[in-house]
């Protein structure tokens, strides 16, 4: 299941939203990211949030494996380099971590594997590209100024590659402003893939929702 660094990060851009995921089903989570993948959201971050997740994500990639190797399995919450070890073995092709740690970022190189690490400053991005980051998480996006804050990082720093999580929403205007700021990509958690959906296990109104957001960011993109 491992594949090239550069195709992911390609493929992140591409879709323009990752979903942002975890359930301690090994089921419900591979409905899920199906959906995800069928709607064309082939990159899923599942997040190591809960007890034995590292087991529960080995389960899953083994199943798309097999039954979907078109996704692209990616990992978030890592916080040292040690987890991020225990994920890259069991599958995952990239990380996410919500701030940066030197260890994850230089185990992720010689790897292989695309980091992106959670950057809050100017100065904490420029010190994540210094490690060899491409795509910067800008996180808490909402909390740290928004769509106003990448614009103003995007001045003095265009070769910058952001990828907000937290306060990006499903919605035209949420995402007009934040790609129309400059974002490669964005991460969405609960407003992507709902509470509501998943307690009526609805994977085909996820996998529509899905569908419906990639599209328009495709199409504000385009714009």
């Amino acid at each position: 299941m491992a594949r090239d660094r550069l195709k992911v990060l390609s493929a992140m851009i591409d879709q323009g939203v990752i979903p942002v995921f975890y359930h301690p089903d090994v089921e419900v989570c591979s409905k899920v990211i199906q959906a995800c993948a069928n709607g064309g959201a082939k990159c899923i971050e599942f997040t190591n949030r809960g007890d034995f997740a590292a087991h529960v994500f080995l389960e899953v990639t083994r199943h798309f494996a097999k039954a979907d190797p078109s996704v692209i399995m990616g990992v978030g919450s890592i916080v040292d380099a040690p987890t991020a070890g225990i994920y890259i073995a069991n599958g995952a092709n990239f990380v996410v971590g919500p701030m940066t740690n030197a260890e994850v970022a230089r185990l992720c190189n010689r790897r292989g594997i695309a980091y992106s690490p959670g950057c809050g400053s100017a100065t904490e991005i420029s010190e994540a590209q210094e490690l060899g980051v491409e795509i910067v998480k800008v996180f808490p996006g909402g909390s740290v100024g928004g769509p106003e804050f990448v614009k103003n990082v995007l001045g003095p720093m265009p070769w910058t590659k952001i990828m907000p999580t937290g306060g990006v929403e499903a919605t035209e205007e949420s995402l007009k402003a934040w790609f129309g700021a400059g974002i490669v990509a964005c991460g969405i958690g609960s407003n992507l893939i709902t509470k509501a959906l998943l307690d009526a296990q609805d994977y085909d109104g996820i996998e529509t929702r899905v569908r419906e957001t990639v599209q328009l960011i495709r199409k504000i993109k385009g714009n």
